[in-house]
């Protein structure tokens, strides 16, 4: 019996191992688990309803994001609010969050010198969160033929110093620039740390309402040129990203290639080159900035919370499912 009973251990070994190792694998997945940041670990959300607003570029986090903290957490309700004049953007939702409008804003750019000295009249201070990153990316026509543009190059056709294509290496065609206000725009190409900073457009610019106007209106316009969160453009069908660079032997796309072409979509859609932002190559990034109303009210508690909620592993994880590039 005592033989029998060995050599039945003997054989029913390896398995009773491998059981032990899978459980203890189990525990170890389950603590990694349990570790982990989620929109139900974050204290201190208010249990109410809030209004926000601000970048149109952060339209997918909007949807797919926004939607999945509501649903985990059911006290915290988020209204998006339009502006009542002029476009939806980060400029308009900044100003909104200073009149008292919002009690937090989305950007897609950081606070100028006039904001913070706005917020301090008015006795409070502006805070910029960064949560995500996404990059600015030039559109034209898919008919346009030009290898790409160096990031001075594109400032100097919106200051009308460059009219024609031909000066950068494309065909003799007029440049049209397009491009939404810049006290309405969501992304910037003069940045504050630049000596172009404050500079104004030239009059060879003309203003659209939205990205989508933008689009519509480079789709009929052979040379046009646009710029706009990547995100936004780079998966359009009707219109063609430009490689970038900060030189002109240092070009990098925004899209992963190879490039889909218009006629392959919408089968096919170009893809964000989310590892170019990610390690800085891609020469124009836009970072994103939850803009919080630093005043020991109800707006700070919901703009640090709602911060705090983008900052987890799970919400950083769902800024990258979104199409945007996460800071953790």
């Amino acid at each position: 019996l005592m033989v029998i009973g060995g050599l039945l251990w003997w054989l029913l070994k390896p398995n009773l191992l491998s059981r032990n190792s899978v459980n203890s694998s189990n525990q170890n997945l389950n603590r990694v688990s349990n570790n982990e940041s989620t929109f139900q670990t974050v204290a201190d959300v208010p249990p109410a309803s809030f209004n926000y607003g601000g970048s149109t570029a952060w339209a997918s986090i909007r949807q797919l994001v926004d939607s999945q903290i509501q649903s985990d957490r059911p006290e915290l309700q988020l209204r998006y609010v339009n502006p009542v004049n002029g476009s939806p953007g980060s400029s308009s939702g900044i100003r909104m969050l200073l009149d008292g409008k919002l009690d937090f804003a989305q950007s897609s750019r950081p606070l100028t010198d006039e904001e913070k000295a706005t917020a301090k009249e008015r006795g409070f201070t502006l805070e910029q969160r960064q949560v995500g990153r996404d990059g600015v990316a030039v559109v034209v026509n898919p008919s346009l033929n030009v290898p790409g543009l160096t990031v001075d190059q594109l400032q100097q056709i919106y200051l009308g110093k460059i009219t024609n294509w031909n000066q950068v290496g494309g065909p003799n065609l007029p440049i049209t620039a397009f491009s939404q206000r810049p006290e309405d725009a969501d992304t910037v190409i003069f940045p504050s740390n630049s000596d172009l900073k404050g500079q104004a457009f030239g009059s060879n610019v003309q203003y659209v309402y939205s990205a989508t106007e933008a689009v519509r209106q480079l789709s009929k316009t052979p040379g046009g040129v646009y710029y706009a969160s990547a995100r936004s453009v780079v998966f359009q069908c009707s219109v063609k990203a430009l490689p970038l660079g900060s030189t002109s032997d240092r070009l990098i796309t925004p899209y992963q290639e190879p490039m889909v072409s218009p006629e392959q979509c919408p089968r096919q859609r170009n893809q964000l080159n989310t590892q170019a932002i990610k390690n800085g190559s891609y020469p124009m990034i836009a970072n994103l900035f939850v803009i919080i109303k630093q005043n020991k009210g109800r707006e700070q508690q919901i703009g640090n919370a709602y911060a705090n909620l983008l900052l987890t592993d799970q919400g950083q994880r769902a800024i990258e499912q979104a199409g945007f590039v996460g800071v953790r």
